[in-house]
């Protein structure tokens, strides 16, 4: 669906995060939410062909806040491993 393979990797201490949602409005809010947690760069929105929105933003995981500093020293890796059914 996303040609990850062709996207370079954020510089160390930090990560790109893609957001997709029927509407601009539900891209944003969950964007803000990061945004508590992390410092991070200006958003990026791009329609999806499918209809919605793609919003990019890029976090800081060096930097993080309350709550997702706790969040992340108590977080365990998933024992799920690989992609969702919908990535590539």
């Amino acid at each position: 669906m996303y040609p990850a393979e062709n996207e370079p990797l954020p510089q160390a201490g930090h990560a790109d995060i893609r957001i997709v949602a029927a509407t601009p409005e539900a891209a944003r809010a969950v964007a803000e939410v990061i945004r508590r947690c992390f410092a991070g760069t200006e958003q990026r929105s791009y329609p999806v062909p499918e209809g919605g929105t793609r919003l990019h933003l890029t976090v800081d995981t060096e930097t993080a806040a309350e709550p997702a500093r706790s969040w992340l020293t108590t977080s365990r890796p998933s024992t799920r491993t690989g992609t969702h059914d919908d990535e590539v």
